[in-house]
């Protein structure tokens, strides 16, 4: 999953989905898809999933959301999305250290590649979550940047505005720590720009910490400052977010 945010002729549910979920309140805006479809189970394992990245909780609501999902799944594009959220889900519990799961991450992405046709919208997510895999998991940063570039090229083509800060963050990430310190600061503004813009608070938080690791003072402080104000607004989430709101630690897991 990932979104586009909210426009004037946005489905009056998508917009309540989409301002709970922003607004770190993924349970709720799963509790508003209801219908048993294929699409509705995707949507709500997708945003269960999704919380437990950004809130290292959650678990067993998320694999009961997703078995729900892959037993609604007929076609090939919709079996594909199950196994990239399976994928996404082991590759979030590894990350995190809640069980050693990249096993079972490589395996479910390699099935939803094999579902996934090249050109869909879809295809471009999965792009992505194999580059985490490969920078966060494997440790290969060549393997990484070019599945993330695969997956800026697909959500640059599909409009999809929120997939799109996470390829720039995650490339100016891989800029940094290669000393490219013009080509991060540039890669971190542009995904703070898109999730200023499409309101993504949860994830804005994130994203200002990331561009404060390229300034100089006062402006890093300044952006830090920023970061901890929403951080406390949301809660504490993500919860991750705590060790980077002071100069970070080389090796941590960014979402």
């Amino acid at each position: 999953m990932s979104g586009n945010g909210t426009t004037a002729g946005d489905d009056p549910l998508q917009t309540a989905v989409w301002r709970l979920r922003s607004r770190a309140c993924w349970a709720d805006a799963a509790a508003l898809l209801q219908s048993a479809t294929a699409d509705a189970a995707l949507q709500r394992t997708a945003l269960l999933v999704e919380r437990c990245l950004y809130t290292e909780a959650g678990w067993q609501d998320a694999e009961d959301a997703l078995r729900a999902a892959e037993a609604l799944a007929h076609t090939d594009e919709e079996r594909g999305a199950a196994a990239c959220e399976r994928g996404y889900l082991a590759y979030s519990a590894t990350l995190h250290g809640v069980r050693d799961r990249a096993d079972e991450a490589r395996s479910a992405l390699g099935r939803a590649a094999a579902l996934i046709p090249p050109g869909s919208p879809g295809r471009a997510l999965l792009d992505f979550r194999r580059g985490l895999i490969a920078e966060k998991l494997t440790r290969s940063p060549q393997a990484a940047r070019a599945a993330y570039r695969r997956a800026h090229a697909g959500a640059t083509a599909h409009h999809d505005p929120l997939l799109l800060s996470s390829t720039w963050r995650h490339l100016a990430g891989l800029a940094l720590r290669e000393g490219e310190l013009a080509d991060a600061r540039h890669g971190f503004a542009e995904s703070l720009r898109i999730r200023e813009e499409l309101g993504y608070l949860v994830g804005t938080a994130p994203a200002l910490v990331s561009l404060a690791d390229t300034e100089t003072e006062p402006e890093a402080s300044r952006l830090r400052e920023e970061a901890s104000r929403l951080f406390r607004l949301l809660g504490g989430v993500p919860t991750w977010l705590s060790r980077h709101l002071t100069p970070p630690t080389p090796g941590a897991a960014t979402a």
